[in-house]
């Protein structure tokens, strides 16, 4: 146990609460700031543009010396996704289990020095009064874990993504007994997946799925295309069984796949005969009946490499009469509604579809496996995180269901702070925390009011107003000229851009006569002139950029 007091311990989340990915919680005492996750997400529909989002860091940036690390539980893009913008921002040491450091090195692709320190589930770190160890967890990737922080007010566990899997050993077997441990010495506060709590049950056996793949693969005697995860290592192993059975070669298709198959090779937690592994140029050498390909898309998930496939824009596989496609990854909440437009397609394109729920599992567990890891640690005080606000509220009915009590559960959102002091718990100031959003290069420079104006342009389209005045500013040179862009189709709204143009004429021609020559309130005048008109003829209210040149 941590041998020295503290007086006051912190927990929040950057990310990770009230949304699926971006995963980042903090846990902060005196004088150490522990980091657990470092994750992107996906962004929203309504996020015209963006790549990508990370948690807004700026808090940990003003308190960098205190922070001692970045603590990963696995490999997954919600996880160590956002690595290669925050350590550019916050150098720090990186621990992680031999795969997931892998993984962070691929991600990081820099010749700048970063510090990554390997951690497996056998080892203790000690930083003065916080003791940090480990748990293996089962979940669909190799070398995931569990964090225990010790202190001398109990421990502070996060379990990562996990699920309870009977038939999942070896690389992928829970660490109950270790778990069991850590809640007879008792856990203070238990940061717990929350993903699949709305679903009763416990999550699928990949056995199961194992045995499902098997039959789909022998009633097929064409080729097979399997979409999936890039980092679903134990699915992969499992088409690698399946396919050699049959006696099919396996071409990976992308590079996010590609690479986490190589690491996983080199590791030896991935293994493929020689003779079973073939590369893209080799399949034209292969009858269909001999070929197994395995998609996933540009950043390792299924669902973009599934919609291309379907529009038939994949830059490698275009799809083919007789073609069966097998869908063997778990849609999350966020890809159910893309991947059942790709699936209707593929069925236009005149393919077979395979996507039997009995294909995928999640690696999420459900409620019973909720309900067992709350046995297992036996928390004081619970906070459910990675998930939207109702799975953390179905997270928080099961724990009310074996006995916990509301005032020990705590729903937080995003900078909500918890604060433990002499083993009790109450809320703290909130700390001011957000998104940052990436775009190409650029990195949190695009904010609300450039996402309002793209919101704008998608729904309304945009007019610009030429105006060419002369030097001296006392006669009109040309236009004005309006140019459309997404708002009416031009050669059929003549008549609607003829009486808008006179409109600008007749605004410019005015502020000449009256020597009002400033272009500020020239751009608001013609502004607020055409969206009134514009609305009361169209109903719509397109973006309006006046530009007013000298000539």
């Amino acid at each position: 146990m941590a041998t020295k007091d503290i007086d006051k311990i912190k927990v929040f989340a950057l990310g990770g609460v009230g949304e699926i990915g971006k995963n980042m919680y903090v846990i902060e005492t005196n004088n150490q700031i522990f980091i657990i996750e470092a994750g992107l997400m996906v962004p929203a529909d309504e996020m015209f543009g963006i790549d990508a989002v990370i948690p807004d860091i700026s808090y940990l940036i003003e308190n960098k010396d205190k922070v001692k690390g970045i603590f990963l539980t696995h490999g997954h893009a919600e996880q160590i996704g956002g690595l290669p913008y925050i350590l550019k921002k916050l150098n720090v040491p990186v621990y992680g289990t031999k795969f997931t450091l892998a993984l962070v090195k691929q991600e990081l692709k820099s010749d700048q020095s970063y510090s990554l320190v390997e951690v497996n589930q056998h080892q203790t770190l000690n930083f003065n009064e916080i003791r940090v160890s480990f748990f293996r967890t089962t979940h669909n990737i190799p070398d995931s874990i569990g964090i225990i922080f010790d202190t001398a007010q109990g421990a502070i566990v996060c379990t990562g993504d996990y699920k309870f899997d009977q038939t999942s050993i070896g690389l992928y077997g829970a660490d109950l007994e270790k778990m069991a441990q850590a809640g007879r010495r008792g856990v203070l506060c238990l940061l717990s997946a929350s993903i699949n709590a709305e679903k009763p049950g416990y999550s699928g056996s990949e056995h199961q799925v194992g045995l499902f793949l098997s039959e789909a693969f022998y009633q097929e005697n064409n080729r097979i295309i399997i979409v999936t995860y890039a980092t679903n290592i134990q699915r992969i192993q499992q088409i690698v069984e399946v396919a050699r059975e049959s006696k099919r070669k396996i071409i990976f298709v992308g590079k996010q796949l590609h690479d986490s198959v190589e690491i996983a090779k080199e590791l030896g937690y991935l293994e493929i005969p020689e003779e079973m592994h073939a590369s893209w140029n080799d399949r034209t050498k292969l009858a269909d009946d001999e070929v197994v390909l395995v998609v996933s898309g540009y950043q390792g998930e299924p669902v973009s490499a599934l919609s291309r496939l379907a529009k038939g824009s994949h830059k490698q596989v275009q799809l083919k009469s007789g073609d069966t496609v097998i869908v063997a990854a778990a849609p999350t909440p966020a890809t159910e509604i893309s991947i059942a437009r790709s699936i209707d397609l593929l069925y236009r394109a005149g393919v077979k579809v395979v996507y039997d729920k009995k294909l995928h599992v999640s690696g999420h567990g459900h409620q019973e496996d909720i309900k067992l890891m709350l046995n297992l640690m036996n928390p004081r005080y619970l906070i459910p995180i990675h998930g939207e606000y109702r799975m953390q509220n179905a997270h928080a009915k099961v724990a009310k269901s074996l006995g916990m009590t509301e005032d020990r559960i705590f729903l937080v959102d995003k900078g909500e702070v918890i604060e433990f002091s002499k083993n009790t718990a109450s809320y703290g100031f909130k700390i001011n925390t957000g998104n940052v959003l990436i775009d190409g290069l650029g990195v949190g420079d695009v904010g609300n009011i450039v996402l309002r104006d793209r919101r704008l342009l998608s729904q309304d389209g945009i007019l610009v107003v030429v105006v060419t005045l002369s030097k001296d500013r006392n006669h009109l040179l040309a236009g004005p000229e309006i140019i459309s862009r997404g708002f009416v189709y031009v050669r059929e709204s003549e008549k609607l851009l003829e009486d808008a143009t006179g409109i600008v004429k007749d605004i410019v021609e005015k502020c000449i006569r009256d020597q009002d020559m400033d272009w500020s309130s020239i751009k608001v005048s013609i502004r607020d002139a055409l969206n009134q008109f514009l609305y009361e003829k169209t109903k719509r209210r397109p973006m309006i950029l006046p530009i007013i040149m000298e000539a």
